[in-house]
């Protein structure tokens, strides 16, 4: 999925090669991974890295974006499952700001989530079904349907909606693991670089429930699709996949 790496300000040509001999010069050792600099992560600017992954010695490293939110977000623990082609991930599905009882209806805030987690081993063997997790987890585009005003989306029912969000998993057998389908207004549209590109980077901070969520965009992909960059105020439509990390519980 290097692709997913135009959303952090690498362009389509960028030489990856090249790219993973700097992590691997300059990087640090990614926590909770494997260990014989084949783990590695470039930290890049305001919460934003790149990390790589080489499993084993000889194959080509796996590249992907990594931010760092200001936002916590509550997650009860549905299901755990494995990745096969990494022991250091898990597939973490579950409900995001899970409701005490004792909170009115009216603060109802959850929604079905799933997210990779990249520290796998700071988990036990065993963790409960209902188990409450606090996530750093952040979405890179796969697809983008739709940018434009929020009034003009075609689904007015979205409204009636906590927060005028969708999110859901997309649920086919075919679709990658960790990726969700979001329609969401944008609050935010705060500004990074991309410090050995020069490349802007915008991150969009959307209105979700409970907590905002942090979206990255392929800048390269919405000149092809003809898609106009966000605003504030603007609603956003496609897929996304989420990555993270445990921070706390």
């Amino acid at each position: 999925m290097d692709f997913l790496l135009e959303c952090i300000g690498f362009p389509p040509d960028t030489n990856i090669a090249e790219l993973s001999r700097n992590i691997l010069r300059d990087g640090d050792a990614t926590p909770w991974r494997g260990g014989e600099g084949r783990h590695m992560r470039l930290p890049l600017a305001g919460g934003l890295e790149v990390q790589l992954d080489q499993e084993l010695e000889g194959e080509p490293p796996t590249l992907w974006p990594h931010y760092r939110p200001s936002h916590r977000l509550r997650v009860e623990v549905q299901r755990l499952r494995a990745v096969p082609d990494s022991p250091f991930d898990v597939l973490l599905t579950g409900v995001a700001n899970p409701r005490h009882p004792a909170d009115p209806p009216e603060l109802r805030a959850e929604y079905p989530l799933c997210s990779y987690l990249t520290d796998r081993r700071r988990l036990p063997r065993q963790l409960p079904r209902g188990h409450v997790l606090a996530l750093g987890i952040a979405g890179f585009a796969l697809d983008v349907s739709w940018i434009g005003p929020n009034e003009e989306t075609q689904d007015h029912g979205l409204f009636n909606l906590p927060h005028g969000a969708a999110l859901a998993p997309l649920g086919a057998p075919e679709d990658p693991g960790g990726c969700m389908e979001v329609s969401a207004r944008v609050r935010e549209v705060r500004h990074l670089m991309n410090p050995l590109t020069g490349v802007p980077v915008e991150v969009l901070e959307i209105d979700a429930p409970g907590r905002p969520l942090e979206l990255f965009l392929s800048r390269w992909q919405l000149e092809v699709d003809g898609l106009p960059a966000p605003r504030p105020g603007w609603r956003i439509e496609g897929s996304f996949v989420f990555t993270g990390r445990v921070a706390g519980g």
